[in-house]
């Protein structure tokens, strides 16, 4: 007998949770702000208990920040998966634009998120917590590429540039209605950084 259904079946169980209780907060939250909405009100709307709230997030700013938690490893993985002799600003817009891609993909919920963590100073500290992990692990890949070692400057530069580039991305896409192109403003960005980026490391 295999447990692995079993296993997979939990999994699944445990995801359909985790998003339900996320689009309840979420809804709340974009309409009636941050600071109004309680754990209590969101396990409601959701039609669970308080306890199965704090079973899958231990505060409501994570529900919000886990939105967004795992676009971090996802710019390392098309980072990494960029041929080895590609220019360091076109693998590093490669990576951005993939996440940049996937926030457009669910453009109205991502807004909501994004304007909701810029517009929060609770949520905006924890979005850069994540991103100084974000920025250790694309200098680490990045340092691979180049045959450096992952503490030299160049690599730390260029993933904290990355990074800066994609939080203003970000910030323009929310600030207006949503119809500008993220996707445009990125390669943009990426464009006008490319000569530090592809600096030759000293």
């Amino acid at each position: 007998m295999t447990t692995t259904p079993t296993a997979s079946l939990a999994e699944r169980k445990r995801q359909l949770v985790a998003d339900e209780l996320t689009r309840a907060a979420l809804g709340l939250l974009a309409q009636k702000g941050f600071d109004a909405v309680t754990v209590d009100e969101i396990a409601a709307c959701a039609g669970m208990s308080k306890r199965t709230f704090f079973r899958y997030f231990a505060s409501k700013e994570d529900v919000v920040v886990q939105f967004l938690a795992g676009l971090g490893a996802g710019m390392r993985a098309e980072l990494a998966s960029r041929p080895a002799g590609e220019p360091p600003s076109a693998a590093l817009r490669h990576a951005v634009r993939a996440c940049v891609d996937a926030c457009a993909g669910q453009a109205e919920r991502t807004l909501r998120v994004v304007r909701l963590i810029l517009g929060t100073p609770a949520l905006h500290a924890r979005f850069l917590e994540h991103q100084a992990q974000w920025r250790d692990e694309l200098a680490a890949e990045l340092a691979a590429r180049l045959g450096l070692d992952a503490a030299a400057l160049h690599p730390r530069l260029a993933a904290g540039t990355a990074l800066t580039a994609f939080d203003v991305v970000l910030q323009q896409w929310s600030s207006g209605d949503g119809s500008e192109d993220p996707a445009a403003l990125t390669d943009r960005a990426f464009a006008t950084l490319a000569p530090a980026l592809d600096a030759t490391p000293r």
